[in-house]
């Protein structure tokens, strides 16, 4: 057994003072993660109630100050303040003075890439764009979630091994972005991410609405086998009624959704739409059936719909 002392990671050289503008759900987990690795947390500026407090629980002892404070006492400094706010933050601490010759810093929006940092740049600061592809909690298990996690990363060349440096060692995997590509690897982020909650959030009401005592449950296995073989295999994954070509299976789908929960409706369509376009590009939906499913789609019914809101099929996906 091996019992020679470990050196303390906060001996090593090149320890950074971190300041965090933004006490949401990233910044504080950000610092957290960094102060793992030996760097030391100085200061956060928290505006909420809800922000002051997480700042607390994630940063215990770490001072609440205002942003240009944040910024007189640290060498890195992370921006983790919603996107439509960050171009206004960092021109207005560089009007200010608040931006000090070579110091770091970083901003987590998925939408921009460095240059926003111009401003900051040209009063000799060191932009980083690092943006984790994860949801956050704010809370301290979001940490351990950075394990593995990719980072979309922008920044100048120079600074390429900066930024690698300061994702690995919040246990994060760089992937390089292009400056003109940010806005749409966001907005694919996006689409997986967040429209994911919404549809899983919808199906779950679903469940209950159908009787369903624990869609939690029941979903779960489903939901990760499908995720798991999408990531595998992509458009062969799919499956269903619409890649089926199941036209009065999705009519029924329609008519259920108009009576128990018409919000979902146009949701559902759209996706349909698009999941039919996929399966019939590849060849996973017969052509000769794609025409009575599209049909069902563009109207919402495939006109047999009775009083009662059934369709006319003899049975599940049997179409008359």
């Amino acid at each position: 057994m091996n019992t020679t002392p470990q050196p303390d990671p906060r001996d090593r050289p090149a320890r950074l003072a971190v300041g965090v503008v933004g006490a949401g759900r990233v910044g504080p987990v950000l610092a957290a993660s960094l102060q793992l690795a030996g760097h030391r947390p100085v200061a956060v500026s928290a505006v909420s109630d809800a922000s002051r407090r997480r700042a607390e629980r994630m940063l215990p002892d770490v001072p609440v100050v205002p942003p240009a404070e944040v910024l007189e006492r640290s060498e890195l400094v992370l921006l983790t303040v919603p996107d439509d706010a960050l171009p206004g933050l960092v021109s207005g601490l560089a009007d200010t003075g608040a931006v000090r010759p070579g110091q770091l810093l970083v901003h987590t929006s998925g939408r921009y890439g460095a240059k926003v940092l111009d401003p900051a740049l040209r009063a000799g600061a060191l932009p980083l764009a690092l943006h984790p592809a994860m949801t956050f909690t704010g809370t301290p298990v979001d940490v351990q979630r950075l394990a593995g996690c990719s980072f979309g990363v922008t920044a100048p060349e120079e600074l390429r091994l900066a930024a690698e440096a300061l994702v690995i060692e919040m246990g994060g995997e760089p992937e390089w972005i292009a400056e003109e590509n940010r806005p749409l690897y966001h907005a694919a982020l996006a689409l997986g991410a967040n429209h994911l909650v919404t549809l899983v959030a919808q199906s779950l009401e679903l469940l209950r609405t159908a009787g369903v005592g624990a869609p939690d449950r029941m979903l779960g296995p489903l939901l990760g086998a499908a995720l798991d073989n999408a990531l595998r295999s992509g458009d062969a994954a799919l499956t269903g009624p619409v890649a089926r070509g199941d036209a009065g299976t999705v009519s029924a789908h329609v008519a259920e959704l108009r009576r128990h929960a018409p919000q979902t409706v146009a949701g559902y369509l759209a996706m349909a739409r698009a999941t039919a376009d996929r399966a019939l590009a590849h060849g996973l939906l017969k052509p000769e059936l794609a025409e009575d499913l599209l049909g069902v789609l563009a109207d919402g019914t495939d006109g047999t719909t009775g009083t009662d809101g059934t369709t006319g099929t003899d049975g599940p996906g049997e179409t008359r």
